[in-house]
């Protein structure tokens, strides 16, 4: 099965960068998301394996994402990339989603954090992949609000923004994680310890029999399809909010474990 998944990702379709597809029904687009899809797996593949080309290709994924994704006024990611630029939600100048989406940039963190852990530390790019790590562990305080990140991370006074538990979460569990082992500086344990505060004070719910519920989870957002999502603010802000996603509380345990080492 591990080899199967393997053949998959190296039969995947790319742009021209080497960039896989988000999927092959969104032909050269590169989404935030699925950095966390493919590559921790391909980077642990090629560890076990001893394939370091493969390792190479996945730090690849990282570089063309800062490269073209990274907004360098905010320091935030743009949730996805049409390299073509004709996608109806792009830009047409860039090619970018116009908007930063919480889940997305937590996505693309947590999979940076896990990626790093098969990085041997003589690999020429590592060093690259930490200033990365560092860059977003700098911007993130600036856009937490009583320790939480909005939906639209950059538009908290927008009316009908809200706190977002996946994307809380997330970056809890990335920031000490990459605390934990050394990527960035452990003053940034800070940013983890006000996350988990901000979700036990406002987005825990305790139901009369004792179940522990995490709300205000985003169900789902994404990119063109059908019927076509334009990554408008109103198209994220209306998706679907329900409780205990697991996208949620799996980095939320994820993340209290981290902060408990």
């Amino acid at each position: 099965m591990l080899r199967l998944l393997y053949n998959a990702m190296m039969d995947h379709p790319r742009n021209s960068l080497g960039g896989f597809w988000h999927k092959e029904v969104y032909p050269w687009q590169m989404w935030l998301d699925g950095l966390y899809m493919a590559s921790p797996y391909l980077a642990q593949y090629a560890q076990v394996n001893n394939k370091p080309e493969l390792l190479n290709d996945v730090i690849m994924q990282f570089l063309i994402v800062e490269k073209f994704m990274r907004d360098p006024v905010t320091g935030l990611y743009f949730h996805a990339w049409d390299e073509k630029k004709v996608q109806k939600w792009c830009d047409p100048v860039t090619g970018l989603s116009h908007h930063f989406w919480g889940r997305s940039i937590g996505w693309w963190y947590m999979a940076l954090v896990d990626v790093l852990d098969f990085v041997p530390e003589n690999h020429p790019l590592r060093d690259k992949l930490l200033v990365i790590a560092d860059e977003l562990a700098r911007t993130l305080p600036e856009f937490q609000h009583d320790g939480l990140w909005y939906q639209i991370v950059n538009l908290e006074e927008r009316e009908g923004n809200y706190q977002e538990a996946t994307a809380s979460a997330m970056f809890m569990y990335a920031v000490a994680k990459a605390v934990n082992k050394g990527y960035i500086d452990r003053r940034y344990n800070k940013i983890a310890t006000e996350a988990y505060d901000g979700i036990m004070k406002k987005l825990i719910r305790i139901d009369k029999d004792g179940t522990v519920n995490i709300t205000q989870c985003c169900m789902v957002a994404g990119l063109g399809g059908n019927p076509y999502r334009d990554g408008s603010f109103e198209y994220y802000i209306n998706e679907p909010i329900r409780d205990n996603d697991p996208k949620a509380t799996g980095p939320f345990i994820m993340g209290c474990i981290e902060l408990n080492k």
